[in-house]
């Protein structure tokens, strides 16, 4: 099965980024992920360095590589950050979000796991929604049928380190199919674009590269008052799966004329 990446990272506004990915990749399985350190609180990027460091190592270590084993894996990471924050006393309340896919090469599954507002998207059949549900109050009051205009999205009620301590969500198991494609990516990513016009950038392009820098070319368009994170992973010949963009797709991807 043939699996290709691309991966950017920005700081933003901000005075440092918090923002750490990864990616694991080799002939049986891959792994990608993003972490978000938690903003307002000390050590956030020490827990998102520390969450992904610890994940793709205990991916790297194991012979097993299943839903249960990668459960097993984000949990031992939930450990290993509770463990550093009774460590050092100036960290205790460190926090990170987690979004992570996992695929297994030889069976063509794929499934993710989540904490907090980074997302995992997937696109198929010439469209991409959003397969994740972010842990945050703006979300709470969406799902409930109240107005959420003016919450600030990001106050979470689950992220690996917070208190109270919570698993991370998980997602069934999905079959692959030739011409998927996928997007994890931090909320400083997202809170720029839209789902449309993540699958316009995607109709536009013939690789994986092009489909994120695409992208960024429209975030870049907006105010960048957070990090922002993404890795863009196509299954296959994505191309080939896409559908035309009109002159109205691209206008916010294409340089104005005159």
């Amino acid at each position: 099965m043939k699996i290709v990446y691309s991966g950017h990272s920005q700081q933003g506004l901000r005075e440092e980024n918090q923002d750490r990915a990864g990616a694991e990749v080799n002939d049986t399985r891959a792994c990608f992920l993003v972490c978000d350190g938690v903003a307002g609180l000390p050590g956030g990027d020490r827990a998102a360095q520390l969450v992904r460091d610890t994940l793709l190592n205990q991916l790297s270590r194991s012979d097993d590589f299943s839903p249960q084993s990668t459960r097993e894996a984000v949990n031992y990471c939930q450990q290993t950050l509770r463990k550093a924050q009774e460590i050092n006393p100036n960290f205790s309340r460190m926090s990170t979000t987690l979004a992570a896919l996992f695929i297994d090469r030889e069976k063509q599954l794929a499934w993710w796991a989540h904490a907090g507002d980074s997302r995992v998207y997937h696109f198929r059949h010439g469209a991409l929604r959003q397969v994740t549900r972010d842990h945050s109050l703006a979300q709470q009051l969406k799902e409930a049928g109240y107005e959420n205009t003016g919450i600030n999205s990001n106050l979470l009620y689950n992220a690996l380190g917070a208190e109270p301590q919570r698993p991370a969500s998980f997602s069934e198991i999905v079959p692959l199919a030739d011409g998927d494609a996928f997007l994890v990516c931090t909320d400083g990513f997202w809170l720029n674009l839209t789902t449309d016009e993540m699958e316009q950038a995607l109709r536009m392009v013939n690789a994986c590269e092009e489909w994120l820098a695409l992208m960024q070319v429209a975030v870049n368009r907006s105010v960048k008052s957070d990090n922002l994170s993404a890795l863009a992973v196509w299954i296959g010949e994505p191309q080939e799966a896409t559908l035309l963009y009109t002159q109205a797709d691209s206008a916010r991807f294409l340089p104005p004329h005159g």
